[in-house]
């Protein structure tokens, strides 16, 4: 994955690029797919913005927070694009898993019964005979 980092009105340190790198390789456990990812870090008076572009295969991700460090403003922003890929990876592994994962997410039987499984109404007949004793 390629990171790249932009500092506007300000100059970022390097302990915060290092942060950045490393706070944003953690990403790649939830999907392998990521290219690249641009992190832009703008000083306004005392506010930081964090904005983080996330580019995947098919997808493109944005996440902007706003802090009074920098370092913090980032690791709000990986925390919500952590949120959205793993939103995505669930969605990913729904459509994978098909109509049966949601029968049965649904309480919905995945067999019908076998014939050793007495039916309701097979056993209607032993009511009625244990109710003349």
């Amino acid at each position: 994955m390629n990171i790249t980092t932009t500092a506007r009105h300000c100059e970022l340190e390097p302990e915060v690029r290092l942060f950045a790198q490393e706070r944003l390789g953690k990403l790649s456990k939830y999907a392998r797919d990521i290219m690249e990812a641009h992190v832009v870090v703008t000083a306004e008076k005392y506010r930081h913005n964090a904005e983080i572009t996330l580019r995947l295969k098919r997808h493109e991700m944005v996440s902007r927070e706003e802090a009074n460090d920098a370092r913090a403003a980032i690791d709000q922003a990986a925390g919500r694009l952590e949120q959205q890929i793993k939103r995505l990876k669930d969605r990913r592994l729904e459509r994978k898993r098909g109509t049966r994962a949601r029968d049965e997410a649904n309480g919905l039987a995945a067999h019908a019964p076998t014939p050793a499984e007495p039916a309701d109404e097979d056993l209607d007949w032993l009511d009625g005979a244990l109710a003349e004793e």
